[in-house]
């Protein structure tokens, strides 16, 4: 064991000797641990860290950001200056989230039509 190990594991013991483990949220039920198997192991610790501080990884963000940016492109008219500076925006995010390895089709809405061609097929 680590030195960093054993001076945690000690910590932790002397919290449980003086009881301040006692009265704890939940204390007694099985905890809802998520499924981060689709994360890699060495970004499991850092994502569930950014997670519980209310943070989303940048692909997440950008994702976000970019479906906002595409349906505010739906109310601008298209020859206003405003609607080539939110295109822009939106290209550039764009680039960014496929660099990232992100399928940018929820932004042209081909998923939901190709969904729906789908059921009505079965």
């Amino acid at each position: 064991m680590w030195l960093l190990d054993q001076w945690a594991e000690r910590h932790i013991n002397d919290a449980q000797r003086k009881g301040e483990f006692d009265n704890l949220r939940g204390q007694g039920k099985p905890l809802l641990l998520d499924d981060d198997s689709h994360v890699p192991a060495d970004l499991r610790a850092g994502y569930r860290l950014l997670k519980n501080a209310g943070c989303l990884p940048p692909e997440l963000e950008q994702r976000k950001e970019a479906i906002a940016l595409a349906d505010l492109l739906k109310t601008v008219q298209r020859d206003s200056p405003e609607h080539q500076e939110l295109s822009r925006r939106l290209v550039l995010l764009e680039v960014k989230l496929r660099q990232a390895g992100v399928n940018t089709d929820f932004l042209h809405g081909n998923y939901a039509q190709r969904l729906l061609n789908k059921i009505t097929e079965e």
